[in-house]
């Protein structure tokens, strides 16, 4: 196909995007090698210049997991969730601050956009409360869980984001959230990713995974689903098909989108610009969930 064909292609993507507030939600392995990050940010940072207004929202388990081990811990995940305890809390505040979101606002700096990085307590952006202990099923017995500092959003307060894409900033956020008396949470980036747009009213939340989308059949990657009801995901989570950590991926996909958020994509990241091409094409490269 002729580059002037695929631009004539895109066309009514581009306008049905134009002046949107897209929410990426940057993760996985692809962060970890630099090429692919650095072209994961330089996507988005075409976002704005095609007429969107991007928000990044990025996680960095990946990171987090090899410090850890660097450090002598091992990571431990219940029902997708990072069990925090207060060396772990130290380790991801490190990685997610310190190295994950000033490289992310340095690549946009690099590919010609304007970035800054944002925590929770940055204007009371993210206020959080712990996550309430509960029992969970663990090879066949009811176990009680304390996750430790993992938190959940409270509220949002949107008006920092509003005033930085007002004036042309591309945004990128940590998940850390805090509540009123100064306590940092670890908050599940695909859940904080969610609230965010939500709140933000946000058109679209497009999560940048490890896999090519939801599959009906993991190890066969011709079974990819395109297309996807809230009805459909609740069917596929009570089937089995959707587990471990692609539940809170969809879990917050159903909430945004009961929120108002006309869709949500999931999509693999390590991809070359599959953030362009779900956006821009009919085909698309992942799932696209929405209400009906």
């Amino acid at each position: 196909m002729e580059a002037g064909e695929s631009f004539a292609d895109a066309l009514p993507w581009l306008k049905k995007y134009s002046g949107a507030v897209i929410v990426v939600k940057v993760g996985g392995h692809a962060m970890v090698d630099p090429e692919a990050r650095s072209g994961i940010i330089k996507d988005i940072v075409t976002l704005k210049f095609l007429g969107l207004k991007p928000v990044i929202v990025h996680g960095g388990g990946p990171e987090i997991d090899a410090m850890m081990k660097r450090m002598g811990k091992t990571p431990q995940f219940v029902s997708g969730l990072r069990v925090t305890d207060d060396e772990t809390l130290e380790i991801v505040r490190m990685v997610l601050v310190g190295n994950v979101n000033t490289d992310i606002v340095s690549l946009i700096a690099r590919h010609g956009g304007k970035g800054v990085g944002i925590i929770g307590n940055d204007g009371n952006f993210i206020v959080a409360r712990k996550k309430a202990p509960e029992k969970v099923v663990m090879n066949g017995k009811e176990v009680d869980i304390d996750y430790g500092w993992v938190g959940e959003t409270e509220s949002i307060n949107p008006g920092i984001l509003s005033l930085l894409l007002e004036n042309g900033y591309i945004p990128a956020i940590a998940p850390i959230g805090y509540d009123a008396a100064g306590n940092c949470f670890n908050l599940n980036a695909d859940t904080a990713a969610g609230d965010i747009a939500v709140a933000i009213g946000a058109t679209s939340l497009v999560s940048l995974t490890d896999v090519d989308g939801v599959m009906m059949d993991p190890k066969k990657k011709e079974t990819l689903i395109p297309q996807l009801s809230v009805a459909q995901c609740y069917e596929l989570i009570n089937k089995g098909v959707v587990s471990r950590g692609m539940i809170p991926k969809i879990l917050s996909s159903i909430s945004v989108i009961k929120g108002g958020i006309k869709s949500v994509h999931i999509i693999n990241g390590n991809l070359p610009h599959a953030l362009l091409q779900e956006l821009f094409t009919d085909k698309g490269v992942g799932t696209c969930i929405t209400l009906d």
